[in-house]
């Protein structure tokens, strides 16, 4: 075989491009937030539950559910981003 002997191309890689097309896994922060926003919903709807409608805010009413329901939905949400 030639020395000289013609390779395929290689495709162009883009400066900070990765090497992979795999996704990169989510920064050390990411799921100690999404757990937390979870038990943090579940604890308000706890709390709510627990001091007969007198806490977290009282003026809410039953509004304190749909809260405790908002903030663990958005730590489901983050569960679909989980690499």
């Amino acid at each position: 075989m030639a020395k000289n002997a013609q390779r395929p191309s290689e495709p162009e890689r883009r400066p900070g491009a990765s090497a992979s097309s795999e996704p990169q896994p989510n920064p050390v922060w990411f799921k100690p937030v999404m757990f937390g926003f979870m038990l943090l919903g579940l604890i308000w709807i706890i709390v709510f539950y627990v001091s007969q409608s007198q806490l977290p805010v009282a003026s809410l009413g039953s509004w304190n559910i749909v809260i405790g329901f908002g903030i663990m939905f958005v730590g489901f949400l983050m569960t679909t981003r989980w690499r």
